[in-house]
């Protein structure tokens, strides 16, 4: 579509269009957050990293709803937590700078950062056997999924938390589970981020509906759960064509641009 209004002025002011461009989709993310029923009021966050040795990122402004985010409306952080690009009358989320920030600066393929509280989500966060591989969904993860343990709610009165989130996280997986928090996925872009989120969020949904069921849970041998993993990155990256979550997240912002496209502005 279209560069709008507002993005012509920020390039024209001095913007790279390749961070207009990815303002455009983050902003969608938070559209389709609200959509999936999966925002908290104004808390939890999404954040995009800038290209660029400096550790810029977008992150979203304190006191929006996500389905009134708009991309002229995130701010740019750096490292220190400091707003240099943007305008918020309201504070910076300090959890959304502390957590971000830590996968960010230790995980260079970590574009993009995604957080969320969904009650499916926490109610796995608060099992002590976390994510049980009993669906298509949950054996996606198998053998790449990390947990990190609850220290409290996050903020600048913990900063050394970020390290243990790191390394929480570890070198390669894309999706952990925040013990009693929610869940964070990451990805080199936000289709991939998402698409690893929708489906993290699928398998918790699965897994409460499914907790007060009688039975027993279905056992999957070790060559299903291999399988399912392999298949999970065929389809989400179009059986190697494109990007993982490209083909999702372009549906989704298809709808997104049906719904209400002021998104782009």
């Amino acid at each position: 579509m279209e560069i709008s209004e507002n993005g012509k002025r920020a390039i024209d002011a001095g913007m790279d269009p390749s961070e207009w461009e990815q303002r455009v989709q983050l902003a969608c993310a938070f559209r389709i957050n609200a959509h999936l029923g999966w925002e908290d009021a104004i808390n939890t966050h999404t954040s995009m990293r800038l290209p660029g040795p400096e550790h810029h990122f977008l992150l979203n402004p304190f006191g929006l709803r996500f389905d009134e985010i708009r991309a002229s409306d995130l701010v740019k952080v750096n490292q220190d937590g400091d707003v240099i690009g943007g305008q918020t009358d309201n504070p910076l989320n300090e959890a959304g700078f502390v957590i971000h920030s830590a996968i960010h600066m230790r995980r260079e393929d970590a574009h993009c950062v995604l957080h969320t509280h969904t009650l499916p989500g926490m109610a796995v966060a608060a099992m002590q056997d976390g994510l049980l591989p009993i669906s298509l969904f949950a054996l996606g993860f198998h053998d790449s999924l990390s947990y990190h343990e609850f220290e409290g709610g996050s903020g600048k009165h913990n900063m050394a938390e970020q390290d243990r989130l790191a390394k929480s996280l570890g070198p390669a997986n894309k999706a952990m589970i925040m013990r009693a928090h929610g869940l964070l996925t990451v990805g080199q872009t936000v289709a991939e981020a998402f698409v690893w989120m929708y489906r993290l969020n699928k398998a918790c949904e699965v897994q409460v509906m499914t907790n007060g069921a009688a039975g027993a849970y279905v056992q999957a041998s070790q060559q299903a759960a291999e399988y399912t993993a392999k298949a999970t990155v065929d389809y989400i990256t179009t059986y190697g064509t494109k990007g993982p979550g490209g083909e999702d997240f372009a549906a989704f912002m298809r709808l997104m641009d049906q719904k209400d496209p002021s998104f782009r502005d």
